[in-house]
């Protein structure tokens, strides 16, 4: 391996030779990590950016490697079919890699829902290692540990291993991703504080000595603002109160039955008990919904912006002098009522929308948002109503709030997208400091003939002349399927849709080739299987005969 090799991060490419926008790509991304730059990518889908940004990231953490200390690689992405990708391209490079160079340890991690087999809202364990000696936990997770050091893997093999082991997968990929150079995870783990606060700490992560690899970085802004973004409606507080009542009772016949006395836990609950049945009652909490409705009505607007403190005192109010010693100061108030409704656990149906789950936990957390960013313009509180249900969202409208002091902390970055367009723009949205930002757009390289795309014009899937084009639509893609000897992806616009298309072509109306159907509020670890049975277990996708209809 050449000086030069090393010093353009080839020793850490997964391919034989990079291609020309590759080579620049990589050297850019070098020149802006070495420097604590950012580097916004915007580089059309095929050009490899995943392997070049891994490139050049590998080269400056192993630049500024101590005998103590490897700066963390977070490979951040929101779609998991892009962990195989990385995972497969850390493989390749650790084939590549020359004898007498470490090789590139990596975990693949994704939220513990999809990687424990059921946790206990109310301890918030899991069940994974349920019957297993603190000994054999402890052989155990080393095992699993050293079965994911030993080679980059899949999640879903971490989860086959620790199936046949009974072992807590999420637990132990955490604790294996203390010595790695690579942690894939999702935006969330990073752009989100409490899963930050909770995640980034176990994993011996610091952002002051880590390096941001931002996949389909054009997706990051809305990311941001999701993760501000709270609903209650004024009904809240009626399933609250049932919620809270739920909770204490369970709690009240558990001490029964074990004969212990009254728990501080319980006497919170009742607490709370009060705090809601006063909030549901609250004259004034009534009319200030009733007022935001006569506003809205009067400016014939669809919504309609609230002053933050206006509600906050709202609430402040309906709750004072409930509780005997409780704070005179209202935002304390709310404060202590909040830690109480997020303790609050009950037992939520799956097949609820999410509008409709834990209404204890929804409501703290707008409270929450709304104390922590009052006054602030980046936030707006938002009044508005939906079937004449009245309700009121948190929307953050500056994601550079969240996004600048992350991106201070860090050593670098790299964002990319085959959509970054214009990068400039996305620097500014995110907060990133224009004077440490090269934005660059790079070249496909591939002649355009290799991608045709195909437009029918004749008919379309707008909602009110859908009905009208859906033989024709089923005659063009029965007609793309009969000329595609590989596999067929089919979006629609709608599950609804999606179900009328399956019906056309599920047996026995027609059966030639095997049919993989997204299904409506499929958990992660099901999207999971289904990604990996697309692969084929670890094959080509291309040796298969597949078609697959997803809602797109």
């Amino acid at each position: 391996m050449s000086e030069g090799e090393l010093e353009n991060g080839d020793l850490f490419f997964a391919h034989e030779s990079p291609r020309e926008s590759q080579k620049e790509m990589i050297a850019d991304g070098i020149n802006a990590l070495k420097d604590g730059r950012f580097l916004l990518a915007a580089a059309p889908t095929g050009i490899g950016k995943t392997a070049a940004a891994l490139a050049s990231a590998l080269k400056v953490a192993n630049l500024y490697s101590t005998s103590s200390e490897t700066p963390k690689i977070l490979f951040l992405t929101g779609r998991q079919s892009q962990h195989r990708i990385v995972v497969d391209t850390i493989r390749e490079i650790n084939r590549r890699i020359p004898r007498g160079f470490s090789r590139v340890k990596l975990v693949d991690i994704i939220g513990r829902e999809g990687m424990c087999k059921n946790v206990d809202k109310t301890t918030g364990k899991c069940n994974c290692e349920t019957g297993v000696t603190e000994s054999e936990r402890r052989f155990l997770r080393s095992d699993l540990e050293e079965y994911i050091h030993s080679e980059p893997r899949h999640v879903d093999q971490i989860l086959k291993h620790a199936e046949r082991n009974d072992v807590c997968a999420w637990a132990t990929a955490r604790d294996a991703a203390k010595s790695t150079n690579i942690i894939v995870c999702d935006y969330n783990h990073v752009f989100v504080e409490g899963v930050r606060e909770a995640s980034l700490p176990v994993m011996g992560v610091e952002l002051g000595n880590s390096i941001l690899i931002v996949d389909e970085a054009h997706n990051l802004p809305d990311r941001i603002r999701s993760g501000l973004e709270r609903r209650i409606t004024e009904r809240v507080f009626q399933r609250a109160l049932t919620e809270v009542e739920e909770y204490k009772e369970n709690m009240q016949k558990n001490q029964k039955e074990l004969d212990i006395p009254e728990s501080s836990q319980l006497r919170e609950a009742i607490s709370l008990e009060k705090q809601i049945k006063a909030l549901k009652e609250d004259s004034s909490l009534v009319k200030w919904f009733g007022d935001k409705r006569s506003e809205i009505g009067n400016s014939k607007s669809d919504d309609l912006r609230v002053d933050t403190q206006e509600f906050l005192d709202v609430i402040a109010g309906a709750i004072e002098g409930v509780l005997e010693d409780d704070s005179d100061d209202g935002i304390q108030r709310i404060k202590m009522m909040i830690s109480r409704l997020l303790s609050v656990v009950v037992d939520e149906d799956e097949d609820l929308d999410d509008e409709e789950q834990n209404d204890c936990i929804r409501l703290g957390e707008i409270l929450e948002i709304c104390i922590r960013y009052r006054g602030n313009s980046a936030l707006a509180l938002v009044f508005d109503e939906l079937m004449d249900q009245p309700r009121v969202t948190s929307h953050l409208l500056d994601p550079s709030f969240v996004g600048k002091p992350i991106f201070e902390q860090c050593m670098g970055s790299i964002l990319m997208s085959g959509t970054l367009f214009p990068p400039e723009m996305y620097a500014d949205i995110l907060g990133i400091p224009t004077e440490l930002t090269n934005c660059m757009e790079y070249s496909s390289g591939f002649p355009l003939g290799n991608r045709p795309v195909l437009i029918a014009s004749d008919v379309t899937s707008k909602y009110t002349e859908r009905e009208s084009s859906f033989d024709s639509i089923i005659e063009h893609v029965r007609s793309v399927i009969d000329n595609t000897p590989g596999n067929i992806a089919i979006f629609a616009p709608s599950y609804s849709m999606l179900e009328r298309v399956y019906g056309e072509f599920c047996p026995p109306n027609w059966c030639r080739k095997s049919i993989i159907k997204e299904e409506q509020r499929m958990s992660k670890r099901r999207v999971e299987e289904l990604v990996s049975k697309l692969w084929g277990g670890g094959g080509s996708l291309r040796s298969s005969k597949r078609e697959v209809v997803r809602r797109g």
